[in-house]
Protein backbone atom coordinates (compact mmCIF):
# COMPACT_ATOMS: atom_id res chain seq x y z
CA UNK A 1 0.00 0.00 0.00
CA UNK A 2 1.56 3.39 -0.86
CA UNK A 3 2.33 6.25 1.78
CA UNK A 4 -0.02 8.14 0.77
CA UNK A 5 -3.11 5.82 1.21
CA UNK A 6 -1.83 4.86 4.70
CA UNK A 7 -2.24 8.33 5.21
CA UNK A 8 -5.46 8.48 4.46
CA UNK A 9 -6.46 5.70 6.28
CA UNK A 10 -4.60 6.92 9.40
CA UNK A 11 -7.08 10.45 9.04
CA UNK A 12 -10.21 8.32 8.65
CA UNK A 13 -9.50 5.86 11.51
CA UNK A 14 -8.58 9.05 13.59
CA UNK A 15 -12.34 10.50 12.66
CA UNK A 16 -14.03 7.54 13.15
CA UNK A 17 -12.15 6.68 16.52
CA UNK A 18 -13.51 10.10 17.67
CA UNK A 19 -17.14 9.51 17.12
CA UNK A 20 -18.84 8.05 19.97
CA UNK A 21 -21.08 5.89 17.98
CA UNK A 22 -18.30 3.51 16.75
CA UNK A 23 -17.48 2.60 20.76
CA UNK A 24 -21.05 1.35 20.79
CA UNK A 25 -19.67 -1.61 19.59
CA UNK A 26 -16.47 -2.55 22.08
CA UNK A 27 -15.37 -5.26 19.46
CA UNK A 28 -15.15 -2.89 16.54
CA UNK A 29 -13.93 -0.20 18.44
CA UNK A 30 -11.00 -2.14 19.39
CA UNK A 31 -10.38 -3.40 15.68
CA UNK A 32 -10.29 0.42 14.65
CA UNK A 33 -7.63 1.24 17.46
CA UNK A 34 -5.57 -1.53 17.27
CA UNK A 35 -5.18 -0.74 13.46
CA UNK A 36 -4.81 3.09 14.80
CA UNK A 37 -1.39 2.12 16.68
CA UNK A 38 -0.60 0.09 13.68
CA UNK A 39 -0.39 3.18 11.19
CA UNK A 40 0.73 5.61 14.18
CA UNK A 41 4.96 5.34 13.85
CA UNK A 42 4.41 5.50 10.42
CA UNK A 43 3.14 8.76 10.35
CA UNK A 44 4.67 10.26 13.33
CA UNK A 45 8.07 9.67 11.46
CA UNK A 46 6.53 11.03 8.40
CA UNK A 47 5.28 14.45 9.92
CA UNK A 48 8.90 14.46 11.64
CA UNK A 49 10.57 14.17 8.36
CA UNK A 50 8.39 17.01 6.89
CA UNK A 51 9.54 19.07 10.08
CA UNK A 52 13.54 18.08 9.72
CA UNK A 53 13.02 18.78 5.54
CA UNK A 54 11.87 22.04 6.74
CA UNK A 55 14.26 23.02 9.11
CA UNK A 56 16.85 22.00 6.13
CA UNK A 57 15.81 24.52 3.53
CA UNK A 58 15.53 27.39 6.31
CA UNK A 59 19.28 26.58 7.55
CA UNK A 60 20.32 26.38 3.99
CA UNK A 61 18.94 29.72 3.50
CA UNK A 62 20.37 31.22 7.02
CA UNK A 63 23.77 29.48 5.67
CA UNK A 64 23.88 32.24 3.31
CA UNK A 65 23.89 35.05 5.46
CA UNK A 66 25.95 32.71 8.72
CA UNK A 67 28.29 29.93 7.88
CA UNK A 68 27.62 28.78 11.44
CA UNK A 69 24.08 27.81 10.13
CA UNK A 70 25.99 24.96 7.46
CA UNK A 71 26.66 22.58 10.55
CA UNK A 72 23.25 22.76 11.49
CA UNK A 73 22.07 21.97 7.98
CA UNK A 74 24.87 18.72 7.75
CA UNK A 75 23.23 17.61 11.17
CA UNK A 76 19.83 17.90 9.55
CA UNK A 77 20.94 16.09 6.89
CA UNK A 78 21.93 12.99 8.63
CA UNK A 79 18.69 12.84 10.82
CA UNK A 80 16.42 13.21 7.35
CA UNK A 81 18.59 9.82 6.28
CA UNK A 82 17.92 7.98 9.91
CA UNK A 83 14.11 9.10 9.15
CA UNK A 84 13.99 7.94 5.35
CA UNK A 85 15.52 4.66 6.14
CA UNK A 86 13.19 4.48 9.38
CA UNK A 87 10.06 5.36 7.52
CA UNK A 88 11.38 2.49 5.02
CA UNK A 89 11.43 0.20 6.89
CA UNK A 90 7.82 0.68 9.04
CA UNK A 91 6.94 0.31 5.64
CA UNK A 92 7.95 -3.13 4.79
CA UNK A 93 5.11 -5.40 4.50
CA UNK A 94 4.27 -7.31 7.68
CA UNK A 95 2.84 -10.32 9.05
CA UNK A 96 -0.59 -9.47 9.49
CA UNK A 97 -0.20 -11.54 12.81
CA UNK A 98 2.94 -9.74 14.08
CA UNK A 99 1.00 -7.31 16.19
CA UNK A 100 -1.06 -10.57 17.92
CA UNK A 101 -0.16 -12.16 21.19
CA UNK A 102 0.19 -16.00 21.52
CA UNK A 103 -1.25 -18.88 22.80
CA UNK A 104 1.75 -20.95 23.77
CA UNK A 105 1.60 -24.81 24.30
CA UNK A 106 3.99 -26.66 25.97
CA UNK A 107 3.77 -30.37 25.71
CA UNK A 108 6.03 -33.34 27.30
CA UNK A 109 7.12 -36.00 24.79
CA UNK A 110 9.41 -39.29 25.04
CA UNK A 111 11.51 -39.31 28.00
CA UNK A 112 8.66 -39.50 30.95
CA UNK A 113 9.97 -37.43 33.75
CA UNK A 114 12.76 -35.89 32.56
CA UNK A 115 10.55 -34.81 29.32
CA UNK A 116 8.46 -33.10 32.11
CA UNK A 117 10.94 -31.68 33.41
CA UNK A 118 12.67 -29.83 30.64
CA UNK A 119 9.07 -28.88 29.61
CA UNK A 120 9.28 -26.98 32.84
CA UNK A 121 12.44 -25.40 32.11
CA UNK A 122 11.55 -24.22 28.62
CA UNK A 123 8.15 -22.37 30.36
CA UNK A 124 10.51 -20.96 33.19
CA UNK A 125 12.54 -20.00 30.10
CA UNK A 126 9.90 -18.62 28.15
CA UNK A 127 7.95 -16.73 31.62
CA UNK A 128 11.62 -14.93 32.37
CA UNK A 129 11.87 -13.92 28.50
CA UNK A 130 7.98 -12.60 28.88
CA UNK A 131 8.98 -10.56 31.95
CA UNK A 132 12.28 -9.04 30.46
CA UNK A 133 10.37 -7.85 27.24
CA UNK A 134 7.45 -6.30 29.68
CA UNK A 135 4.63 -8.82 28.43
CA UNK A 136 1.92 -10.02 30.77
CA UNK A 137 1.49 -14.09 30.88
CA UNK A 138 -1.57 -15.85 32.17
CA UNK A 139 -1.44 -19.62 32.04
CA UNK A 140 -4.93 -21.13 30.71
CA UNK A 141 -4.34 -24.62 31.92
CA UNK A 142 -1.57 -27.12 33.23
CA UNK A 143 -0.96 -30.86 34.20
CA UNK A 144 1.58 -31.15 35.99
CA UNK A 145 3.69 -34.63 36.45
CA UNK A 146 4.78 -36.45 39.62
CA UNK A 147 8.32 -34.78 40.17
CA UNK A 148 6.68 -31.16 39.51
CA UNK A 149 7.09 -30.83 35.66
CA UNK A 150 4.26 -30.30 33.26
CA UNK A 151 2.77 -32.74 31.24
CA UNK A 152 1.47 -29.96 29.54
CA UNK A 153 1.09 -26.52 29.43
CA UNK A 154 -0.62 -23.66 27.91
CA UNK A 155 0.41 -19.89 28.76
CA UNK A 156 -1.60 -16.64 26.59
CA UNK A 157 1.35 -14.20 26.55
CA UNK A 158 -0.22 -10.25 25.51
CA UNK A 159 1.63 -7.52 24.25
CA UNK A 160 1.28 -4.15 26.56
CA UNK A 161 0.05 -0.96 24.82
CA UNK A 162 1.02 0.04 21.32
CA UNK A 163 3.51 -2.40 19.50
CA UNK A 164 6.68 -1.32 17.53
CA UNK A 165 7.26 -3.18 14.13
CA UNK A 166 9.24 -6.34 15.04
CA UNK A 167 8.22 -5.78 19.32
CA UNK A 168 5.23 -7.92 19.10
CA UNK A 169 4.86 -11.13 20.93
CA UNK A 170 3.83 -13.10 17.60
CA UNK A 171 7.04 -11.83 15.71
CA UNK A 172 9.23 -12.43 18.22
CA UNK A 173 7.97 -15.91 19.34
CA UNK A 174 6.27 -17.59 15.81
CA UNK A 175 9.69 -19.63 15.33
CA UNK A 176 9.96 -21.03 18.67
CA UNK A 177 7.17 -23.57 17.64
CA UNK A 178 8.14 -27.21 17.12
CA UNK A 179 9.99 -30.37 18.66
CA UNK A 180 12.98 -29.26 21.48
CA UNK A 181 15.38 -31.79 22.57
CA UNK A 182 17.98 -32.07 25.31
CA UNK A 183 20.89 -34.57 25.94
CA UNK A 184 21.89 -34.07 29.93
CA UNK A 185 21.79 -36.61 33.09
CA UNK A 186 18.58 -36.05 34.40
CA UNK A 187 17.70 -36.33 37.99
CA UNK A 188 15.69 -39.10 37.51
CA UNK A 189 18.86 -40.95 36.41
CA UNK A 190 21.14 -43.34 39.24
CA UNK A 191 23.37 -44.19 37.45
CA UNK A 192 25.21 -41.37 35.14
CA UNK A 193 23.66 -42.04 32.53
CA UNK A 194 23.07 -39.53 29.25
CA UNK A 195 19.24 -39.54 28.11
CA UNK A 196 17.61 -37.66 25.39
CA UNK A 197 13.87 -36.17 25.63
CA UNK A 198 11.66 -34.10 23.86
CA UNK A 199 9.39 -32.01 24.03
CA UNK A 200 6.74 -30.14 21.89
CA UNK A 201 5.99 -26.78 21.70
CA UNK A 202 3.53 -24.99 19.78
CA UNK A 203 2.72 -21.25 18.91
CA UNK A 204 -0.36 -19.86 17.86
CA UNK A 205 -1.70 -16.49 17.08
CA UNK A 206 -4.47 -15.51 19.81
CA UNK A 207 -7.54 -14.64 17.62
CA UNK A 208 -10.19 -11.99 18.34
CA UNK A 209 -14.09 -13.36 18.71
CA UNK A 210 -14.92 -11.21 15.49
CA UNK A 211 -11.86 -12.99 13.76
CA UNK A 212 -13.62 -16.48 14.11
CA UNK A 213 -17.19 -17.57 14.29
CA UNK A 214 -17.64 -20.44 16.36
CA UNK A 215 -21.38 -21.94 16.18
CA UNK A 216 -22.45 -23.86 19.14
CA UNK A 217 -23.89 -26.55 17.40
CA UNK A 218 -20.66 -27.50 16.21
CA UNK A 219 -19.28 -28.08 19.83
CA UNK A 220 -19.32 -31.19 22.00
CA UNK A 221 -18.86 -29.83 25.10
CA UNK A 222 -18.09 -32.34 27.89
CA UNK A 223 -17.45 -31.66 32.07
CA UNK A 224 -15.80 -33.76 34.18
CA UNK A 225 -14.06 -33.56 37.29
CA UNK A 226 -10.73 -31.77 37.92
CA UNK A 227 -7.46 -33.44 38.94
CA UNK A 228 -4.41 -32.44 40.70
CA UNK A 229 -3.83 -31.45 43.64
CA UNK A 230 -6.87 -30.50 45.79
CA UNK A 231 -7.89 -27.29 47.08
CA UNK A 232 -11.07 -25.54 46.56
CA UNK A 233 -13.37 -26.50 43.96
CA UNK A 234 -10.87 -28.98 42.73
CA UNK A 235 -11.15 -32.90 43.18
CA UNK A 236 -14.74 -31.56 44.34
CA UNK A 237 -17.23 -30.68 41.21
CA UNK A 238 -17.29 -31.11 37.90
CA UNK A 239 -15.92 -27.75 36.75
CA UNK A 240 -13.76 -28.87 34.02
CA UNK A 241 -14.60 -28.73 30.94
CA UNK A 242 -13.70 -30.57 27.29
CA UNK A 243 -14.71 -28.98 24.20
CA UNK A 244 -14.51 -31.06 20.88
CA UNK A 245 -14.66 -29.23 17.85
CA UNK A 246 -16.69 -31.08 15.63
CA UNK A 247 -16.24 -30.34 12.03
CA UNK A 248 -12.41 -30.54 12.29
CA UNK A 249 -12.04 -32.95 15.32
CA UNK A 250 -10.32 -30.16 17.44
CA UNK A 251 -10.19 -31.48 21.48
CA UNK A 252 -9.17 -28.67 24.02
CA UNK A 253 -9.37 -28.78 27.64
CA UNK A 254 -9.20 -26.69 30.45
CA UNK A 255 -8.89 -27.53 34.32
CA UNK A 256 -7.93 -24.49 36.00
CA UNK A 257 -10.40 -22.15 36.74
CA UNK A 258 -12.52 -22.72 39.79
CA UNK A 259 -15.73 -22.60 37.79
CA UNK A 260 -17.04 -24.17 34.71
CA UNK A 261 -17.94 -21.22 32.77
CA UNK A 262 -14.21 -19.82 33.25
CA UNK A 263 -12.98 -23.03 32.10
CA UNK A 264 -14.96 -23.11 29.50
CA UNK A 265 -14.03 -19.28 28.40
CA UNK A 266 -10.31 -20.24 28.57
CA UNK A 267 -11.05 -23.54 26.64
CA UNK A 268 -12.61 -21.17 23.88
CA UNK A 269 -9.67 -18.65 23.59
CA UNK A 270 -7.21 -22.06 22.37
CA UNK A 271 -10.18 -23.25 20.34
CA UNK A 272 -10.33 -19.86 18.55
CA UNK A 273 -6.67 -20.05 18.49
CA UNK A 274 -6.12 -23.50 16.73
CA UNK A 275 -9.06 -22.54 14.34
CA UNK A 276 -7.72 -19.44 13.11
CA UNK A 277 -4.12 -21.17 12.98
CA UNK A 278 -5.66 -23.60 10.78
CA UNK A 279 -7.62 -21.20 8.40
CA UNK A 280 -4.55 -18.82 7.71
CA UNK A 281 -2.21 -22.91 7.21
CA UNK A 282 -5.38 -23.81 4.90
CA UNK A 283 -5.18 -20.05 3.27
CA UNK A 284 -1.34 -20.47 1.96
CA UNK A 285 -1.94 -23.80 1.38
CA UNK A 286 -4.09 -23.07 -1.43
CA UNK A 287 -2.14 -19.70 -2.72
CA UNK A 288 0.73 -22.20 -3.35
CA UNK A 289 -1.07 -24.49 -5.02
CA UNK A 290 -2.12 -21.75 -7.29
CA UNK A 291 0.97 -20.83 -7.61
CA UNK A 292 2.05 -23.78 -8.58
CA UNK A 293 -0.57 -24.54 -11.14
CA UNK A 294 0.17 -21.53 -13.13
CA UNK A 295 4.09 -22.04 -13.61
CA UNK A 296 4.25 -25.76 -13.38
CA UNK A 297 7.33 -26.22 -15.34
CA UNK A 298 9.71 -23.54 -17.05
CA UNK A 299 10.76 -25.43 -20.24
CA UNK A 300 9.21 -24.47 -24.10
CA UNK A 301 6.26 -26.72 -23.93
CA UNK A 302 4.55 -24.00 -21.61
CA UNK A 303 2.11 -21.97 -22.70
Amino acid sequence: MKLDDLLGEYYELEQQLADPAVHADQAQARTLAKRYSQLTPIVATYRELNRVESDIETAQELAAEDPSFADEAKQLAAQREELVQRLRTLLIPRDPNDDKDVILEVKAGEGGEESALFASDLVRMYLRYAERQGWKTEIISATHSDLGGYKDITIAIKNRGTVEPGQGVWHRLKFEGGVHRVQRVPVTESQGRIHTSAVGVLVLPEAEEIEVEINESDLRIDVYRSSGPGGQSVNTTDSAVRITHLPTGIVVSCQNEKSQLQNKEQALRVLRARLLAEAQAAAEAEAAAERRSQVRTVDRSER
